[in-house]
């Protein structure tokens, strides 16, 4: 079943509650990420993008930190491999380009990244851990 959703630029001043709602449903609540480590002094000056389906519910949720790094790339479960995370990325790999960023960055669970490297991400390092869950950094050219 197709979804129909939108994404939005999302302040963090008018629309951190509805951020942190998919964030921790996603990364609280279902990958037990404590939730001291969730919010960050990034939130505050970082581009947020949130999707929302069409009765303007937060389903979705990504950010841009001013260095090019992408982060907090999180969909409710009942709302995955429909494209909203795709559409997400897209979007925020768009804007640092746009920004005039010549990579972007990210650390992602060791699980997502076959769908990072479809988005042309490369691995570029071995795995940590960030919170008690596996991650590899990977990285994408913007040239």
């Amino acid at each position: 079943m197709e979804i129909e959703f939108t994404i939005i630029e999302a302040p963090w001043e008018t629309e951190h509650a509805r951020l942190l709602h998919v964030r921790k449903t996603v990364f609280v609540m279902e990958q037990e990420v404590p939730e001291h480590l969730e919010r960050d002094a990034d939130d505050s000056t970082s581009l947020h993008l949130l999707a929302i389906d069409r009765e303007d519910r937060p389903i979705g949720t990504a950010r841009l930190l001013p260095n090019g790094r992408i982060g907090r790339v999180a969909v409710l479960k009942e709302f995955r491999r429909k494209g909203i995370g795709a559409a997400l990325m897209r979007r925020l790999i768009s804007t640092a380009r746009e920004s005039g960023h010549r990579e972007t960055t990210l650390h992602a669970q060791t699980h997502s990244i076959p769908f990072y490297q479809s988005m042309g991400y490369e691995v570029s390092g071995s795995v940590f851990e960030e919170a008690g869950i596996p991650h590899c950094e990977m990285r994408l050219s913007l040239r």
